[in-house]
């Protein structure tokens, strides 16, 4: 039994350092199907959409043991580009309830917002939700208002570059990697060993300049005084009273406040059409419900790491609590 037991922890240890795949699951799951609008409330000339941005924000298709779903940016910038085509559309609610996610990830959708709001002149309200949080805050930046819920947590305005490390495991079951290279930092944030002091501060300083960027943001977006920035700048959270003391939300309501919120400042009347995009319809939808359709019939392909809130090493605009996917 033992040897059973360091016989799988070699084979998974080695799938996972080769970046292979651990197993797969053949499921067959249904195919991906186009985009509906479905009206939540209203009848009223205009419409308000609203867009949930959950979870952690991707770019690359999210897999796990049942499903292949796309990732979050790809599936929002769908339904940007559907909600272009509609000139009803006057105002966009994100609503938000993400702690972040990789840094180009973040970037991107960031600007698929500020080029959607350029060429369409619609209103864009975040409401966010349990979570805004980093790349979650990020995204929300391009909004003529943000609403924070009265227990939303935000801030982390920074950077983490997450390296996993594999040194002292493969000690313990005597696995050793040899490595042939052209340079001496082409390894560098190697898993197989451990940092030098040079390779810690090329990180550091490209850990750093990210920070700045996402902090030049904010700066443009909510005028922050340097004193202000300085204090966010530290990457720690805050509830909602805070976060609106320091400027970074403009105030604190409830989903249905930014609803209504999104069509004042659209100039809607209050019985405007309130929309989303499905590609399946829910009974007793609402504003509330988050809804997405696996897609693909072919093999979940797995791996230890597609198992993990974050896949993979990388710099992220991400707060890092407990956390689902989902």
């Amino acid at each position: 039994m033992h040897r059973v037991f360091h016989f799988l922890v070699i084979l998974l240890t080695t799938s996972v350092l080769a970046g292979c795949t651990a197993f797969n699951v053949n499921i067959l799951t249904t195919e991906r199907k186009a985009l509906k609008e479905i009206t939540l409330e209203g009848s009223g000339p205009g419409k308000v959409l609203v867009i949930p941005i959950f979870g952690t924000i991707t770019l690359a298709d999210r897999k796990d043991l049942i499903s292949r779903r796309p990732g979050r940016v790809p599936e929002i910038v769908a339904q940007l580009s559907k909600a272009e085509k509609d000139k009803q559309i006057k105002a966009v609610l994100f609503k938000i309830d993400s702690p972040g996610g990789t840094v180009t990830a973040s970037d991107t959708l960031y600007q698929e917002i500020m080029r959607f709001k350029q060429r369409t002149g619609a209103k864009i309200v975040t409401a966010m939700m349990g979570v805004a949080t980093s790349g979650g805050y990020y995204v929300s930046l391009p909004a003529d208002f943000i609403m924070a819920h009265p227990t939303t947590v935000t801030g982390s305005v920074g950077v983490v570059f997450l390296q996993p490390k594999t040194v002292e495991l493969m000690k313990k079951i005597g696995l050793q990697m040899e490595v042939s290279k052209s340079g001496s930092e082409k390894d560098m944030g190697s898993p197989f060993r451990r940092n030098t002091d040079e390779e810690r501060r090329i990180f550091q300083n490209l850990t750093e300049t990210l920070a700045d960027r996402f902090l030049q943001l904010v700066a443009q977006h909510r005028h922050m005084e340097n004193k202000t920035l300085d204090q966010i700048s530290s990457a720690r959270i805050y509830l909602a009273d805070e976060a609106l003391d320091l400027g970074m939300v403009d105030g604190i309501g409830y989903l249905p406040d930014a609803v209504s919120k999104a069509k004042q400042l659209a100039g809607l009347s209050p019985d405007s059409r309130v929309v989303v995009y499905r590609r399946r319809k829910n009974p007793n939808d609402s504003v509330y419900i988050n809804a997405e359709t696996s897609y693909g019939a072919k093999p979940a392909n797995l791996s230890f790491f597609s198992l993990l809130p974050v896949g993979r090493a990388g710099f992220y605009y991400l707060w890092l609590p407990p956390m689902n996917d989902d």
